[in-house]
């Protein structure tokens, strides 16, 4: 028999890149009393990892938990990111409704529309936040019309149409059901929360079920599987067969060594869970996400959706440049297998194959973004190891014609900016689906673009709009190849012998183009020291010294003046290197460098070419 649990109200935190979700959370978590009243709390504190701190950007899923009014609220804080979207899919499975966060002024943004429609797919209940209103150039009123043109034109059931409304500002931790209304704390949030949200369902005589929908992983216990109970109910030391919808081969038995519920940011044991609790189980090795546990006499996987295909590859390699080794901790080919395999135990969206060589790895992920976040973060465990640059997945359909990667792209861009940006993605083949005028005086561009054109644009765009554009872009779906896109008009510089490179050297190089790399750098024959302006690569001799006579002074030297080099940082890098070019990367520096270093067989590689 069906029952509602009353006293459990799971929900999942949606909305576009900084529109304040992790905020939002944040405000939850202290009115509802989770932190002590002197406790020192970090902003944004659901964003634990480094990398996540440092860009204001959520990576991951995380699962909280709140009390009010006796009634525990599982929150799940969502990426906002498209290449995370991954993340988003998996998670509304084990809610039973949304909070969509909008900022006020900024509106229904390209993000929005992708999270909402996963939610409407499920026919999950929504919230309507609209965030930031305390924003001098807010607009409440206009961004609920932009919602609801939404919800319609993604065919939302009308039921759903009839959404509650909160306006909030997260940052000051108040929210109120009335703009007139002046308010403090955010319990119209909770009570809307209790009320609109319905209670999860099950049956809790029947046999056990829970599905996993995310994994955690921690170095002690290994891998954590995160789910919500929707049948009977788990115990500790209960045996469970592990079985999956989409692999029926699938039947193992396992035991429940340790279970946990979500209690503010701790997880706390417990015995047993019941109907629609959040649980983590840990101590089952074999335990991956869309698996579910059932009870031996009833074995009935749970369908679940299947994560969403990765579109973009980079090859990771063993570093075998003249530097190799003298700057990382992990440097081998084993090290570097075992670290990439073990990415996979909490990244559902990435892949990683082996290849003809035992030293290189073929990587897949959902974007530029998501393949950078993974190597900033091996660099900074002390791996020292080369990537290539990022290529698109292609496929083909039945009649064999080849398919590419497609991306809908918004920018939004001051007026001034936009042919500019209309020209250079046209060479990107992208198409011009849309233009129209957004907020504050500025131009809004809709294209359809394969996704290999926006790989390496982004610093291209920063620099044409000066740093005043807005690009978003979601995947969406394959179409036919578009024809051969030329990436870069510059070509390289390249060192020409090794040793360290000198004021001299450099600054009859500086004429030649831009530099990226400043006096007292340690070079090899092959590496990439700068860009030329022109298309062709030049290789130069940076560690020359100044030939001394009696009518040469060495201090004659100190009036050379040299531009202050272009240092890249990591993204900048993987934009920049060509097919031909590697990216050196080590705890240390980053280097580009070319795939083949030694000049004469270079130049026999090109002309067979």
């Amino acid at each position: 028999m069906k029952q509602k649990r009353e006293d459990v109200r799971n929900i999942a935190i949606i909305a576009h890149v900084d529109h304040g979700k992790t905020t939002l959370v944040d405000e939850l978590l202290k009115q509802s009393g989770v932190f002590r009243a002197n406790q020192d709390v970090a902003e944004r504190v659901m964003d634990s990892g480094d990398i996540e701190r440092e860009r204001g950007i959520t990576i991951l899923a995380k699962n909280t938990a709140v009390t009010y009014k006796n009634t525990k609220i599982n929150i799940i804080d969502t990426p906002g990111h498209a290449d995370f979207g991954g993340e988003v899919e998996r998670v509304l499975k084990m809610v039973n409704g949304v909070i969509l966060v909008v900022d006020a002024f900024e509106g229904a943004m390209p993000q929005t529309k992708f999270v909402l429609r996963k939610a409407l797919e499920l026919k999950l209940p929504v919230i309507l936040c609209v965030n930031k209103i305390d924003r001098p150039e807010a607009n409440p009123e206009r961004v609920v019309d932009e919602v609801l043109e939404l919800f319609i034109d993604l065919d939302a059931d009308a039921s759903l149409l009839d959404c509650p409304i909160v306006y909030a500002s997260a940052k000051n931790g108040s929210a109120t059901l009335n703009l007139t209304v002046k308010n403090k704390d955010m319990k119209p949030l909770f009570d809307t929360i209790i009320e609109h949200i319905p209670a999860p369902e099950g049956d809790p005589d029947a046999a056990t079920q829970v599905l996993v929908s995310t994994i955690d992983y921690n170095e002690y216990v290994g891998r954590i599987g995160v789910g919500k109970v929707d049948n009977g109910t788990i115990k500790v030391n209960q045996e469970v067969i592990l079985c999956n919808a989409h692999d029926l081969e699938k039947k193992k038995k396992v035991k429940i060594s340790k279970l946990y519920e979500f209690d503010g940011l701790n997880k706390v044991e417990v015995s047993e869970a019941g109907i629609g609790s959040i649980v983590a189980i840990s101590g089952i090795t074999d335990i991956h996400i869309g698996d579910t546990l059932c009870s031996p006499d009833n074995v009935e996987p749970i369908p679940f959706q299947k994560i969403s295909e990765p579109t973009i590859a980079m090859q990771f390699i063993v570093n075998d440049s003249p530097l190799a080794g003298q700057e990382g901790k992990y440097v081998t080919s084993r090290h570097l297998r075992d670290r990439l395999f073990r990415e996979l135990n909490t990244d559902v969206s990435l892949r990683v194959e082996e290849t003809e060589s035992a030293d290189c790895f073929k990587v897949s992920g959902r974007g530029e973004l998501h393949l950078s976040v993974l190597i900033e973060n091996m660099r900074r465990e002390g791996y020292e190891f080369a990537v290539s640059k990022a290529e698109v997945l292609y496929k083909t359909d039945e009649n064999g014609q080849k398919l590419e990667p497609m991306e809908s792209t918004y920018i939004d861009v001051p007026e001034e900016f936009s042919g500019s940006v209309i020209e250079k993605l046209s060479q990107r083949k992208g198409e011009l689906l849309n233009m129209g005028s957004a907020n504050g005086g500025y131009t809004r561009l809709e294209f359809s673009i394969p996704s290999r054109g926006l790989i390496g644009y982004r610093g291209e765009f920063m620099t044409d709009t000066k740093g005043n554009g807005i690009m978003n872009s979601v995947f969406d779906g394959y179409a036919p190849y578009k024809g051969d896109i030329q990436y870069r008009k510059q070509g390289s510089l390249i060192a020409f012998e090794a040793g360290e490179s000198i004021t001299y050297g450099l600054y009859n190089a500086q004429e030649r183009g831009t530099l990226f790399i400043g006096p007292g750098v340690k070079v090899y024959s092959g590496m990439v020291i700068g860009s030329n302006g022109r298309g062709e690569d030049i290789e130069l001799n940076v560690c020359k010294k100044k030939q001394l006579t009696n009518t040469r002074s060495s201090s004659a030297d100190e009036a050379l003046r040299l531009t202050p080099p272009k240092l890249l940082s990591l993204e900048q890098s993987l934009d920049f290197i060509d097919t031909d070019e590697l990216l050196e990367v080590t705890p240390k520096s980053l280097r580009i460098r070319k795939k083949i270093l030694d000049p004469t067989m270079r130049k026999r590689a090109a002309i067979k070419k």
